[in-house]
Formats: structure tokens, C-alpha cells, sequence
């Protein structure tokens, strides 16, 4: 595996109509690269709800890709610390949880995005998520929605 700096392709957001509401914290797109992936995602508790599929072009950098750990280590990180199921109390106790502050100094390094594992129920090794922190319509970190057909508008 050859980490990347740069994500060009489509990503694809499923949109669970609750959280597009009421929106919490730093701003940030969760994205995955694949459509199922996203899916599994947006709907890890129970049974699939209504939930709205997007795409989008991207063309997005810099990417910190946490599979080079390596890099991951160089931000006292660990695969093991991402994949903490324990972020949910961190933030009741604390308001931040540690991949959150791990967020935060990617942020202060000049990262736009994030490419992440999935770890939502029934993901494989090949599921990936790009977080975004900065977006917009041109380069470095462009993300086009795709709707030609102007369906969301």
C-alpha cells in the first residue's frame, strides 16, 4: 500500500436527514469512496432508514492517509486509537474525544481531508472514508456535487 496526498475520483455521502439538521462541532463532510460503504455508514444501528444517496467529483489536497502509520505515529496516533469505540464517552466527560483533538492538529498542519478506514458493522479492509475539513469548487479542494438533473435543488 502506497499511502496518497491527494484524492481525485468520486465520493459518495449518505445522508441521514437528523444529523443534516443539527450540526455539532468543527465542520467536516464525511465522505466514503465507495456507495455501499457510505450506506453502512449513515445506517449503523438497526435496520436501513431513509437515508439520501449523493455523489460527488473531487479532486482534494492535502490528504493524511492514516494507513501509513508510520505518519500516523509522527501525530501519536495508532490504527488501534482510531478504531476506539470509547469517542462517544470521551465526549460526554471530556467534549472532545482523542481522534477529534487528532482532527484538530491535522487541521493546524494544513490537511483539507483525512482518509480513514470504515468501521461501521460489516466493513471489509477496502472500506474507506475521506473526512473533509475545506471544500469548495476549485483546487486544491474541489468537491462538485453531482446533479445534472438538478434533482436536490
Amino acid at each position: 500500500m502506497t499511502p496518497i496526498d491527494r484524492f481525485t475520483g468520486f465520493l459518495y455521502r449518505a445522508l441521514n436527514p437528523v444529523y443534516v439538521r443539527d450540526p455539532k462541532g468543527t465542520p467536516a463532510l464525511y465522505a466514503s469512496l465507495s456507495p455501499m460503504t457510505a450506506l453502512r455508514e449513515a445506517n449503523q444501528v438497526g435496520t436501513l432508514q431513509p437515508t439520501t444517496l449523493v455523489a460527488y467529483d473531487a479532486d482534494v489536497r492535502p490528504v493524511f492517509d492514516t494507513r501509513d502509520t508510520g505518519s500516523l505515529a509522527g501525530f501519536d496516533m495508532s490504527p488501534r486509537d482510531l478504531a476506539s469505540v470509547a469517542w462517544r464517552d470521551e465526549m460526554m466527560t471530556s467534549g472532545e474525544s482523542e481522534t477529534q483533538k487528532f482532527a484538530r492538529r491535522l487541521i493546524a498542519a494544513g490537511y483539507a481531508a483525512l482518509l480513514v478506514p470504515s468501521f461501521a458493522r460489516g466493513a471489509s479492509s477496502t472500506d474507506l472514508n475521506l473526512v473533509l475539513w475545506r471544500w469548495g469548487d476549485a483546487a486544491p479542494t474541489s468537491l462538485v456535487l453531482i446533479d445534472e438533473e438538478k434533482r436536490l435543488s
